[in-house]
């Protein structure tokens, strides 16, 4: 919106403080309209002219297509503004700096905001693409250099500047139009102090000035996103075993990829170092991803197992698990074809089409909740297991009462009565998913083991985690480590309530890869593609808002909650059914980022406000 841009009810800057605002010239695209000087303008135009000659601090350039600037503010010794304009769908970004304290404030436009000076300037490599525009600045800096000797002249040259941006941002129907999107709050996003750090806005060009803040990591650089790995390049292609050839039901639990995943480069890294060892004489087949919620661990331990063509399989672990759980348990038979039970009989069938009476296929049949859902809302989880309400019920809870669950209807499947069982019955080891796995030459992720109390249960998996480990199963059956097969361990080390992974078992694992948040453009790409939402600009503004809050529970040491991926999902599907990006982020994002109330203050107050406002309430 230009009138959240363009600023004229606020004094001129010298000398034109001494004209009057209204000039009988007219730009090109004007239309013989008198011109009317902008103080937005006027103060852009003069800041681009003193940087280029070195008589103040600041600078313009270009970071790809994008117009970057520093425009050194009046505010203090220390004080500038940032702003990025991307002239190809009108975003922009700005922030009030202070270089001695390296805080970021908001920038705003408008009657009460800043006059948008800063975000002109940005926008000055943009305007000068107009043949017009770029002739009348390079005449206007002659009498900028002259010092004004011909103040009338000067002012005919900048009317027809300020005509010319007005009408161009204006005009949609003008054939230079530039698009600018500031909503109506005159909020403008922020440039934040991870895209400082990450170089994201350093200049590759520099018409202007020098800089010091957009550039101060290094040399200019020009920072292009890699093309993401067509799937087409990557599902199948590395292959451990070129002549193997998987059963119908093998194939059926490899992994499809959906059009959406963007691969990361640490998933294509693992396939790579897993296929390139195979020849070795101890082939890498072990591989550890550490991040943070919603980071995408599991997604990408799917995408290795696409790209390797094996089945996928994974086990969730819990403060409970023990060894038996990885390695399969013993049941008793029952003693007949029939239990006397319909629904039981039922599930018995269903269970040995699924392949046995594991716990990942009894607790399918049961539909009990995964760990998403108890990551989501571990209160409605545990109601929902329970019938029963219990404040502060964490993940941890709601895994002890699925396993628990789960056990019954294993023993009720198998007519377990330790007091009744007669001495001549027999058992059946039931083999586990990730025994399974390690004998056939499958994939199997083994989620969240920091969360074992014990500390020696994954120790007891060794001899397993060797490349030609064996184990011996409660049936006496030797198990060997099928060459192909491979074992990704995904886990968060600061889940409340997670524990350093032992070190033999890190020993063990042939690359660990810390898995970060997607970079901004991915996260959006990823958000649109799963919700169908269609508003760029606001799930842009999103992104950053949730990326920013990761920074600020991590500056403040706040970490009992979580800020990522899901977060994001379920803050843009909530926005889009009640309306209000605001009040859908206080239930989404707000309240799973930490429980306590003093903190949550103060990430709405520093990150949501300054972007969402509240909405203002219609008067009945």
């Amino acid at each position: 919106m230009s009138s959240k841009l363009f600023t004229f009810n606020r004094s001129l800057p010298a000398p034109f403080n001494k004209v009057g605002k209204k000039v009988k010239v007219s730009s090109t695209y004007g239309d013989g309209t008198e011109a009317t000087l902008s103080t937005t303008v006027v103060k852009a135009v003069l800041a681009f002219c003193a940087c280029k000659d070195g008589d103040r601090p600041g600078a313009v350039g270009t970071c790809g297509q994008k117009g970057v600037a520093e425009y050194k503010s009046a505010a203090g010794a220390d004080a500038y503004h940032l702003a990025v304009y991307d002239p190809t769908n009108g975003s922009v970004l700005a922030s009030k700096y202070d270089s001695s304290t390296e805080m970021m404030e908001t920038y705003s436009t408008g009657k009460t905001g800043q006059d948008g000076a800063a975000i002109l300037l940005a926008m000055i490599p943009a305007l000068m693409a107009d043949k017009e525009f770029k002739e009348t600045l390079d005449a206007f800096m002659v009498e900028y250099r002259d010092s004004f000797s011909n103040l009338s002249k000067a002012t005919d040259l900048m009317a027809i500047l300020c005509d010319n941006a007005y009408r161009r941002v204006n005009d949609k129907t003008c054939s230079a139009h530039l698009p600018v999107t500031i909503d109506n709050s005159g909020n403008v996003m922020r440039v934040s102090q991870t895209h400082l750090d990450s170089g994201s806005f350093r200049p590759d060009q520099v018409f202007a000035g020098e800089f010091t803040i957009l550039a101060h990591t290094g040399a200019p650089i020009i920072l292009e996103h890699a093309e993401a790995v067509p799937h087409s390049d990557f599902v199948g292609k590395y292959t451990l075993s070129p002549g193997r050839v998987l059963s119908a039901r093998e194939q059926a639990l490899v992994p499809v990829l959906e059009p959406w995943y963007v691969l990361p480069e640490e998933v294509v890294s693992i396939c790579t170092h897993a296929l390139k060892s195979t020849e070795k004489a101890l082939p890498m087949r072990n591989f550890l991803l550490r991040g943070p919620a919603g980071t995408g661990k599991t997604e990408g331990a799917k995408a290795i197992a696409a790209g390797l063509n094996l089945p996928y399989m994974k086990y969730t672990c819990s403060a409970n698990t023990e060894v038996y759980d990885f390695i399969g348990q013993v049941f008793p038979d029952t003693d007949g074809p029939s239990t006397g039970d319909a629904n039981l009989d039922r599930e018995r069938q269903e269970l040995t089409e699924m392949g046995g009476i594991t716990y990942e296929n009894v607790k399918k049949i049961m539909g009990l909740p995964d760990l998403d859902d108890m990551d989501y809302d571990p209160e409605g989880t545990y109601q929902q297991l329970t019938g029963r309400t219990k404040p502060g019920a964490t993940s941890q809870d709601c895994m002890a009462e699925v396993m628990c669950q789960v056990t019954n209807k294993i023993q009720q499947l198998c007519k377990v009565d330790p007091e009744t069982a007669s001495a001549g019955q027999t058992y059946t080891y039931i083999e586990t998913d990730f025994i399974r796995a390690l004998k056939y030459g499958y994939l199997v992720e083994i989620q969240e083991p920091t969360t074992i109390m014990q500390p020696g249960v994954l120790v007891g998996l060794n001899s397993l985690l060797e490349q030609n480990g064996t184990i011996t199963l409660p049936t006496g059956e030797v198990i060997r480590r099928h060459p192909d097969a491979v074992v990704v361990v995904t886990t968060n080390v600061s889940y409340e309530g997670c524990r350093g992974m032992n070190q033999s078992v890190l020993d063990r694992m042939n690359l660990t890869q810390d898995i970060e948040l997607p970079t901004p453009e991915i996260m959006a790409q990823r958000a649109m593609s799963i919700t169908g939402c269609e508003d760029d600009y606001q799930i842009s503004r999103m992104v950053q808002v949730v990326n920013d809050m990761s920074d600020f529970c991590r500056k403040n040491g706040i970490s009992d909650g979580s800020c990522g991926m899901r977060s994001l999902i379920d803050w843009v599907m909530s926005a889009e059914i009640t309306g209000d990006p605001y009040t859908s982020a206080l239930y989404t994002i707000i309240s799973k980022a930490t429980a306590d109330e003093e903190d949550r203050e103060a990430i709405i107050t520093s990150v949501l406000e300054p972007i969402f406002p509240p909405m203002q309430k219609k008067a009945v």
